[in-house]
């Protein structure tokens, strides 16, 4: 492959590549999509079997395109969303690469008028250069496991919910998860379901009724305006918990949380804060991380009640509350012998770092971070995000997101494009 040029270089085809594509379609504008493994990759092979997307198929959001099932309110899993997003790559016949990884982006050729802002490096030798730059790699690149993984014994099985598939697929013996975000309690409850002895590290989480007087909570969040307090964790983390909460299991049957878990003889245990060998060191902190989480989970109930009570609402009174059960929960030893438990094996729900070495050293940050505002645009005239957060708030890197994202990052595009070459037609008008 020699080399070419285009409008607009996008790198990443999940739900956010795809969407920026599909916008810059609607208004006419020439884009190409790289993909260093298939449209939807994550989705179709970096989820667990049993995974299901909690905001519902309604929440699938393309420009041009939403959800047109039957079934609105069904929980789509990781392969059905990855297959959404094929049809829809396949339907508007957006030009995407699929197996084509981007080694590298070189940045600022020329002044602000030249096309060529962007040279774009693959690794099979061939270049392509471009006066726009789309990074929609998001913010889960790379798998995060804590350095004291490094400390553990051999003979212990680690691996990361990235690679967890089914309880089938993990050694015998009782099993460690690490994590009490969405992934660590869903998997635990998963595992303790299929009958294996878990233990559960616990960490600040958020937890939110799956169900509650008679409508699920996303529905509650779209009645009441609940969706920013859903996807911000606060500037606080002292006051308010981070990362998007907990309000169900992995099938969306029931509810989840730390007091589920135990009930269900889910031996939970203190945050993670070293090891040698095979054991581990725990932070004393189970009774105040379900503290915390068990407020967090009343303060959404006291909205809702008082929303309905304001709007003069009417919805069925709750027999009883959902709560977090705080008699079941208690204290543990500040080590875990793993040996003596017969764990076997880890699993790290620890989350994702970001990993964009791809771009120019001057758009990053001296962690390696995006420079960026709005979690939308870049340091760089011409370059762009999608899917990072924005602030505290979580709520650009949602599928429910993507038509918007998509439509603000075209709209940017095609004003650059009519000021330098249309100067006398108006902006407003074409946008």
């Amino acid at each position: 492959m020699g080399n070419e040029y285009i409008e607009t270089v996008i790198v990443g085809a999940g739900q956010q590549g795809c969407g920026v594509a599909g916008a810059l379609q609607e208004i006419g504008r020439e884009a190409i999509v790289f993909e260093k493994g298939e449209v939807g990759q994550r989705w179709a092979h970096e989820r667990w079997d049993s995974l299901l997307v909690g905001s519902g198929n309604r929440s699938i959001r393309l420009p041009g395109w939403d959800y047109d099932g039957d079934d609105p309110f069904a929980l789509p899993s990781g392969p059905q969303v990855a297959g959404y997003l094929r049809r829809y790559v396949r339907a508007r016949n957006l030009t995407v690469r699929e197996r084509t990884p981007v080694q590298a982006v070189e940045g600022r050729f020329g002044g602000s008028d030249d096309d060529v802002r962007f040279r774009t490096r693959l690794h099979d030798g061939g270049t392509v250069e471009s006066r726009n730059l789309v990074a929609a790699v998001g913010g889960y690149a790379q798998p995060r496991k804590p350095i004291l993984s490094c400390d553990i014994d051999s003979t212990i099985h680690q691996t990361h919910s990235s690679d967890y598939r089914n309880p089938g697929s993990l050694p015998g013996g009782s099993v460690l998860v690490v994590g009490a975000g969405i992934s660590g309690q869903q998997i635990a409850d998963e595992l303790v379901d299929a009958g294996r002895r878990v233990f559960l590290s616990v960490g600040r989480h958020r937890a939110w009724p799956r169900h509650y007087r008679g409508r699920t909570i996303h529905e509650w969040m779209h009645v009441f305006s609940l969706y920013d307090d859903f996807v911000t964790a606060g500037a606080d983390h002292r006051s308010r918990l981070p990362g998007l909460p907990v309000c169900g299991n992995r099938l969306g049957t029931a509810e989840l949380n730390l007091g589920t878990l135990a009930e269900k003889g889910v031996v939970l245990v203190g945050s993670a804060r070293g090891a040698r060998g095979t054991v581990l060191t725990l932070e004393d902190n189970v009774i105040d991380i379900a503290e915390e989480s068990a407020l967090s989970l009343r303060e959404v109930i006291n909205k809702i009640d008082a929303g309905l009570r304001d709007r003069g609402f009417v919805a069925p009174e709750a027999a009883t509350a959902p709560v977090v059960n705080l008699d079941v929960i208690a204290g543990f030893d500040t080590r875990l012998d793993l040996v003596r438990h017969n764990i076997s094996t880890i699993v790290w729900c620890t989350g994702f770092r970001p990993d964009y070495r791809i771009l120019p050293a001057h758009a990053l940050d001296e962690n390696g971070a995006p420079l960026q505002k709005g979690g939308i645009l870049g340091a760089l005239p011409g370059l762009y995000y999608a899917g990072l957060p924005d602030g505290d708030s979580l709520a650009r890197t949602g599928l429910a997101a993507v038509a918007d994202n998509g439509r603000y990052i075209a709209g940017q595009i095609h004003i650059d494009h009519v000021m330098r070459s249309r100067p006398s037609t108006s902006v407003i008008a074409t946008v």
